[in-house]
Formats: structure tokens, C-alpha cells, sequence
């Protein structure tokens, strides 16, 4: 039986686990009609800043629950004491919100899966398999993982897409979650909005 013994994974596969629970959202979006999921996602954003920012100034009931069911998914820096930082929840859900308002449903919901299910896999396959490193320290595995997810993605949605589009998507996408850094845009929201943007174009 495989044991998973290093400690980063089991919270890599905790945090992913909690990513891919989300896909919720994408389904939403194809159902519910517009409006409802710009309130919905509207609400849950600020129900959610709320709750971090109460967590950050250890605020009694809110902030003590927060942090009770969600540590284990923050990163370092979304913990840190000295300043006040968003996790990738938010993110996400400020990505549902703009895809919503923005995007054709299918689009948008494509663009959610892509985040959701190649962020997922790459980060997975980095840490399983990853030897091949950038210097940004991403893995050549994981990066391959990203791209190989999008394509999948985005012919699930638009299984009559041209080549060329598949292409484009794929790698915008896969650019924004390499150069995360460099652009400085938290990769849950600029992943669904560059790729949400290409498909949008062929709706």
C-alpha cells in the first residue's frame, strides 16, 4: 500500500483536494443563470475577505473557526503575522465572479476547469515526479502536466475547436501559472481570465 510520508505532499494533496472541490463552481455557472452566480460568487467573495481578515486580526468566533477548518490549505505567506494576505480562495472565487460577468457561460466554466484541474495536476505531478526544474523553481513535469490538462479542458468544452485555439489557450494559460511571479498576479485569477478570454472568442 502506498504511504504518503512527506509532510509538504500530504498538504499539497489537502490543499488540492480542497481545489478540485470547487469544480462545483464551473457546473453552477452552465446551469444557474447569470445573475444568480454574480450574486452568489459575489457574496461568497465578501462573505470570505471577511473571514480571512478575521482570521488575520484573530477575531473571536469568525476568525477562530476560519483558521480551525482552513490552515492546513494557507500557504506560509497567507499566514503571515505581520501582514494581511488573501489566500487562493479568494482568488478563486473573484475568478468566478469576473468570468461570470465577463465570459459566455461555456467559456467562463471552461475557464474554471482549466484552473481548477491543470493547476491541480501540475502541482501534483510536480511534487510526485518533478526532477527537472526552472529556475523559478517549477518542474518540466509539472509545467508538461498544466499544458497536457488545458488541451484536455478546453476539447471537453469545445470538442470542434481548431488546433490553433487549442494552442493558444493552453498556453496562455500555461504562462500565467509559470510566470506567476513575474507578473505578479495570483495565478487563480489570472489563469481563468487569460484563457476564458481566448474562448470566448470562438462562442
Amino acid at each position: 500500500m502506498f504511504v504518503i510520508k512527506s509532510k509538504s505532499l500530504k498538504t499539497e494533496l489537502y490543499r488540492k483536494a480542497v481545489h478540485l472541490s470547487s469544480l462545483w463552481m464551473p457546473m453552477l455557472i452552465l446551469l444557474c443563470p447569470q445573475n444568480f452566480c454574480i450574486i452568489l460568487f459575489f457574496s461568497l467573495l465578501a462573505f470570505n475577505l471577511l473571514a480571512e481578515y478575521s482570521a488575520y486580526r484573530k477575531t473571536a468566533v469568525v476568525g477562530t473557526l476560519f483558521r480551525k477548518m482552513f490552515i492546513k490549505t494557507l500557504r506560509h505567506k497567507e499566514v503571515n503575522a505581520n501582514v494581511f494576505v488573501p489566500s487562493g480562495s479568494v482568488y478563486i472565487l473573484a475568478a468566478a465572479l469576473f468570468v461570470s460577468v465577463c465570459f459566455s457561460a461555456k467559456a467562463a466554466a471552461a475557464a474554471m476547469c482549466i484552473v481548477l484541474i491543470a493547476d491541480s495536476n501540475a502541482a501534483l505531478v510536480g511534487k510526485l515526479w518533478g526532477k527537472f526544474r526552472f529556475s523559478n523553481g517549477k518542474s518540466v513535469e509539472g509545467t508538461t502536466a498544466f499544458f497536457i490538462s488545458a488541451v484536455f479542458v478546453c476539447l471537453f468544452f469545445f470538442p470542434l475547436i481548431s488546433p490553433v485555439m487549442i494552442y493558444v489557450t493552453a498556453v496562455l494559460a500555461t504562462s500565467a501559472e509559470f510566470f506567476e511571479k513575474k507578473i505578479g498576479i495570483d495565478d487563480n485569477l489570472s489563469i481563468p481570465l487569460v484563457s476564458g478570454f481566448v474562448l470566448n472568442l470562438i462562442v
